[in-house]
């Protein structure tokens, strides 16, 4: 029997062009070879999608500050037997893997922006995980983005530094 792998680039909260003018390069270079990029929010303008989807097809949500942007405010996809859902802003830490639950009760992973903080936690079967930014770090000790591997019903995620 064979399966497929599927490799999805992650991204959140880029803010590009105000925080940065595009992605760092080693962003673009993670990015080649992926199967599909998922964008948790916060792209401020299509520009930056359109050059993603020159890579691979782009799933994207809302995020507070795409005002310009007709973007689905939560999304719900089945690749390789893994059900993820995405939004922008997950909440309060405090609760967060209960209301995501809630929210997505289907899910195995949920990806989320807004905090620009990496999180990449299991609770009781749900990955949570948030790639960071690549562009504004805020307090974080380096810029971020996030990959995953499906295989199988499987998922591995990585943070990865920029």
């Amino acid at each position: 029997m064979v399966t497929s792998v599927m490799l999805i680039g992650v991204l959140a909260d880029t803010h590009v062009p105000r925080r940065a003018r595009d992605l760092p390069p080693l962003a673009y270079q993670y990015l080649q070879g992926v199967d599909a990029i998922l964008h948790a929010g916060d792209v401020l303008t299509a520009d930056l999608l359109d050059r993603l989807a020159c890579i691979a097809p782009v799933h994207a949500v809302l995020g507070n500050n795409d005002r310009s942007l007709a973007l689905p405010e939560r999304l719900e996809l089945c690749w390789e037997g893994v059900r993820l859902a995405m939004v922008h802003d997950s909440g309060a830490r405090e609760g967060r893997a209960k209301r995501l639950r809630r929210w997505f009760p289907e899910a195995q992973v949920v990806v989320f922006g807004h905090s620009h903080i990496p999180v990449n936690e299991c609770h009781d079967g749900l990955l949570l995980f948030n790639p960071g930014s690549p562009t504004d770090r805020r307090r974080q000790p380096e810029h971020t983005m996030g990959l995953l591997r499906l295989d199988a019903g499987t998922v591995d995620a990585r943070i990865l530094a920029v």
